[in-house]
């Protein structure tokens, strides 16, 4: 019976978490928006990791970890499937209206339940398959099926959150292991190295127009306003990292991540602030349908 209350209170825990993750995940989209007017995909993922590399050594010196570590493969795995979710996120968030590059890269909480089902082991019943299938369907609704072309976009959108939901899974390998903080280390410091050194490649190679994204040519922002928005985007991204880290450290993968859907009424909210059209009955119907997949899955 211990076990049980136990097991309940770290499901709702990750459930909160991923609740706080969200809403602030939806204000980072909101100011990599903007941000996105002055500087390319790849400068705003190294300048938003760089300063959470400072805020987590912070953290570490004030309060060292105290799990023992060992699999750094692993970690170091993490942050490279963190980063790639990043820059492919940003770079549609650049690329095409927010709500669709939100809502794209919401897919990932799906890809989560599935992995977590054939690597982890964890239970996917009837109810769990159904709610698959019913969260893909909102997630249509809410892109607007019938008049969405899927383009390089929106490809490189999926690509994402299929690379986010790989991050997740691997944390729940090694949340016993390393501390939360360690892990979201682990992403923004190789989010912060891999950009520099990509940043230094950029005058020396050649690549087709689709990859062009990925070797910008590298400027130092201008506006003191700029800057305040890089330093409130690292802020409130590493928060996030963190508090996503703790939810599925604490909760069980499938059922935090579909809570993550709370992300597109959030996305929705701060672009309708920025000037986006009110949603449609094409999206609540799709925002209802992803709750229902949120109550089934726990079910399963």
């Amino acid at each position: 019976m211990r076990e049980r209350l136990l097991r309940i209170h770290a499901i709702d825990a990750g459930i909160l978490y991923m609740l706080g993750s969200a809403l602030i995940s939806a204000l980072n989209g909101a100011v990599a928006k903007i941000l996105g007017e002055e500087m390319s995909a790849m400068e705003i993922v190294f300048f938003r990791n760089l300063i959470g590399v400072g805020l987590i050594l912070l953290a570490l010196r004030h309060t060292p970890p105290t799990l023992p570590g060992g699999r750094l493969p692993l970690l170091l795995l993490r942050g490279l499937f963190g980063f790639s979710a990043m820059i492919l996120f940003f770079y549609t968030i650049t690329t095409i209206p927010l709500g669709e590059a939100i809502t794209l890269n919401k897919t990932s909480p799906l890809f989560v339940a599935l992995l977590a089902f054939l690597l982890m082991g964890e239970r996917l019943n009837r109810y769990g398959v159904a709610a698959l299938f019913i969260g893909f369907t909102g997630v249509a609704f809410i892109t607007k099926p019938l008049g969405l072309t899927i383009g390089y976009e929106h490809f490189l959108g999926l690509l994402g959150g299929f690379f986010a939901a790989c991050a997740y899974a691997t944390i729940k390998r090694i949340r016993d292991i390393y501390d939360s903080r360690v892990i979201v280390l682990s992403f923004v410091g190789l989010g912060s190295l891999i950009p520099a050194l990509l940043f230094l490649l950029a005058p020396w190679v050649e690549v087709p127009q689709k990859l062009a994204f990925l070797f910008p040519a590298f400027a130092w922002p201008k506006t003191a306003e700029t800057w305040g928005l890089i330093a409130f985007m690292a802020v409130i991204s590493t928060l996030s990292q963190w508090l996503l880290t703790k939810a599925y450290s604490m909760g069980r993968a499938g059922i935090v991540g579909v809570v993550s859907y709370t992300n597109i009424p959030f996305a929705i909210g701060f672009g309708w602030m920025l000037g986006d059209p009110f949603p449609d009955l094409w999206v609540w119907t799709g925002i209802g349908l992803i709750v229902l997949a949120g109550w089934l899955l726990k079910r399963s």
